[in-house]
């Protein structure tokens, strides 16, 4: 899908996804100092304006302009005089150049070939400050077989290994160190079923 028809879908119907944060992202996240972040792949900015009301500067980064619309609006809404917490950034993830560093990067359920993929978290590493964290959740490719919901391309799936070959140059001469790198389940509905993610955490030096 091109930014095109993410505009449809986001102006097409109420808010996409969920009100609240990504719950890997509200357990890794909970209790950092605030300062600044990053969303990278935002959509509406679910991720963003929970940051900016526990009093972060967040910025939401995505290719749907309706996407961004809907999150200054949600901002306005949920903020109020804090609503400047929040600023919005059209772009594409692949040719992503930040204009300075962030304390925290998130780059959540991105769906993206491989190469792609890629670029999108290579430029993610180069958004982080020394001693900041980038954080990483995506569609496991084990979803497709062992959870529920989520695409159905595999072609848009990957695993935590990905993400750490994804970014191995980055990482090079210890300039990330591993914090978290694994398989995790998410419960879905009542917590009956499962959806598998990939979640990856690493701090700069």
């Amino acid at each position: 899908m091109d930014s095109t028809d993410w505009d449809t879908r986001y102006a097409s119907s109420e808010p996409v996804w969920s009100a609240g944060p990504n719950l890997w992202v509200e357990q890794v996240c909970s209790d950092l100092p605030p300062g600044t972040a990053v969303d990278l792949g935002a959509g509406e900015g679910r991720n963003a304006l929970w940051l900016a009301a526990k009093g972060w500067r967040a910025t939401a980064v995505d290719f749907s302009g309706v996407a961004l619309d809907r999150a200054r609006q949600l901002a306005a809404e949920r903020l109020g005089g804090d609503a400047d917490r929040l600023t919005t950034e059209r772009c594409d993830l692949t040719t992503f150049e930040p204009a300075t560093t962030y304390d925290l990067a998130l780059v959540v359920y991105i769906q993206l070939p491989a190469p792609a993929r890629r670029a999108a978290l290579r430029g993610a590493a180069r958004c982080v400050a020394p001693g900041g964290r980038l954080v990483v959740v995506a569609h496991h490719s084990d979803n497709l077989t062992e959870g529920v919901g989520g695409p159905q391309d595999p072609a848009v799936l990957y695993t935590e290994a990905d993400v750490l070959d994804d970014l191995a140059q980055a990482m090079a001469d210890g300039a990330f160190a591993v914090q978290r790198a694994e398989r995790v389940l998410r419960p879905v509905g009542d917590g009956d079923r499962h959806a598998v993610d990939a979640l990856v955490v690493l701090r700069r030096a």
